[in-house]
């Protein structure tokens, strides 16, 4: 008992003793001298920098340069994947498609926010997937129509007839949803918002953006109002969480194409010597490009080489030719006559399940043939579009009917004098736009337009040479398929070797000592 009492007492003396020392040790500017998180100098916040968070659902995918475009002869010469190097920052992306229970989830949220008004009749029914995808004129489908996305045996099986419109609403509402759970879970916010459940009701919702911006207050949690909260305004007082904070997440969004196809390769297996530690440096290798979204071992084989009891079991779920969707009884190939569950088959380097074949899969850009060559070589996407926030109607008017901060496009009267851009609407710059006096003669000469979005990987339904992540089709935004799917991003904010926070950027060499 004395033994614990003695413990006790020296603990409780090293955290005081802590507690001091970090008080006279305070972190200051290097510029000014300015003590940061002193009220008595100020009050600057500056939050220290933590290990960065792996949102629900996601992968970290450590950038770098690879080759994007064709791997392999163009058979539909559409010669729209013209090979070029280019560099993709570090980010995260999903494990596995998005599945028919995920998105089940978000018209649960949606029914149950927004059922009061007859006004929201129209969002409620724009968000719920098109099952009719599955009929065909001339094919018995009527199952999937009916049981597909409902039925328990396809919980786990990847959404589809879901259009790039949709994916994206569903990507803004994830954000919100993650988010405002990460505020509970933290004790930031109070679980009970209206006093008896986590929803309001109709524009009366948590959205990341409303909330760092002052307009959608949520409930205080625990932490907020206690004394021991570590944020603290300029005044010494609790206060709530702001993005500098490093408690909330970023946005979820859908890929780039660049992204997509970068972390389909999953070429961080291809590097025969990766870094060891923080002492030693790694090797700039690939032994070995991929053709498919697997490591190449020199066959470039649609099977698995690896000896044992699944050597020749399809690596993927596609269609082998004319009428063979899934191979013969009692040994099929790929053991899926349609989708697949979104965590069947091999995952790739980057831990990736399905970047080829299962469902074709939605990503951020806007399609032009010729976008390879013409985009830049960092981050590259087109589709971009300008927007501020419509301050109009004044603070605390800020919100739309669905509770979202009203956005506008950026008036380019205010860009004239930029060198960067000048345009708020850059989705047909270069290519599509007046200046460049190309058109596609949409509906008459081609099926391109501003609303086309770029398709990526094969599906089940598809031959092998879709399967190759190069590879890319476009379908207009407000349409969806049986063979298209999604799956989300977020990108990484930090250094981009990893997620630790005395991961620094930059090569840091040793100190020399002086010579006496």
């Amino acid at each position: 008992m004395q033994i614990l009492t003695g413990v006790r007492n020296f603990v409780l003396v090293v955290t005081a003793f802590s507690g001091l020392y970090a008080c006279k040790h305070k972190e200051k500017s290097t510029v000014t001298g300015m003590t940061y998180n002193d009220k008595t100098a100020g009050g600057f916040s500056v939050a220290k920098p933590k290990d960065v968070k792996v949102a629900p659902g996601l992968v970290f995918v450590q950038g770098g340069t690879f080759t994007m475009g064709a791997t392999q002869e163009d058979v539909m010469s559409d010669w729209n994947n013209i090979p070029r190097r280019v560099t993709v920052n570090s980010f995260f992306i999903d494990k596995t498609e998005v599945a028919n229970v995920h998105y089940r989830e978000y018209l649960y949220w949606l029914e149950k926010m927004f059922t009061d008004t007859p006004k929201y009749n129209a969002l409620l029914n724009g968000a719920r997937p098109d099952t009719l995808v599955w009929r065909s004129a001339l094919s018995y489908n009527e199952p999937y129509v009916e049981y597909y996305f409902r039925h328990p045996s396809y919980n786990y099986y990847p959404v589809v007839g879901v259009s790039w419109r949709q994916a994206y609403d569903f990507c803004l509402w994830r954000t919100d949803r993650v988010n405002q759970i990460e505020l509970i879970k933290t004790g930031y916010a109070d679980p009970k918002q209206d006093g008896k459940t986590q929803f309001g009701k109709n524009d009366d919702n948590f959205n990341t953006k409303a909330y760092l911006l002052g307009e959608y207050q949520m409930k205080p949690g625990p932490k907020t109002k206690s004394t021991k909260n570590p944020l603290k305004d300029e005044n010494g007082k609790p206060r709530n969480p702001r993005f500098d904070d490093g408690i909330l997440f970023a946005d979820y969004r859908l890929p780039t194409e660049a992204e997509w196809e970068y972390a389909a390769y999953g070429y961080v297996t291809e590097n025969p010597q990766k870094k060891p530690s923080k002492r030693q440096r790694g090797e700039e290798n690939i032994m070995n490009k991929s053709i498919y979204a697997w490591k190449d071992d020199g066959f470039s084989s649609l099977r698995s080489t690896k000896q044992g009891g699944y050597q020749g079991a399809f690596l993927a779920n596609f269609k082998r030719g004319n009428g063979d969707n899934m191979g013969v009884a009692g040994g099929l190939n790929d053991n899926a006559a349609i989708t697949a569950d979104v965590n069947t088959f091999l995952p790739n380097g980057f831990g990736l399940y399905n970047m080829s074949g299962n469902v074709s899969e939605w990503v951020a850009d806007v399609y032009r043939p010729l976008t390879s060559i013409e985009a830049d070589d960092f981050n590259p996407i087109r589709g971009n579009v300008f927007k501020v926030v419509d301050n109009s109607a004044g603070a605390g008017n800020l919100r739309d009917s669905l509770g979202r901060i009203k956005m506008k496009l950026q008036p380019d009267s205010v860009l004239k004098d930029r060198r960067n851009y000048q345009k708020a609407y850059a989705v047909d710059y270069m290519d599509g736009d007046s200046a460049s006096a190309v058109g596609y003669g949409y509906g008459v000469t081609s099926l391109v337009s501003d609303k086309s979005r770029v398709v990526k990987g094969g599906s089940w339904n598809d031959r092998p040479y879709w399967l190759s992540p190069g590879t890319r089709r476009f379908l207009e935004e407000d349409q969806s398929s049986s063979t298209i799917g999604f799956r989300c991003a977020m990108t990484h904010y930090g250094p981009s070797e990893g997620l630790k926070a005395n991961t620094r950027t930059g090569n840091i060499f040793p100190k020399r000592k002086a010579r006496r």
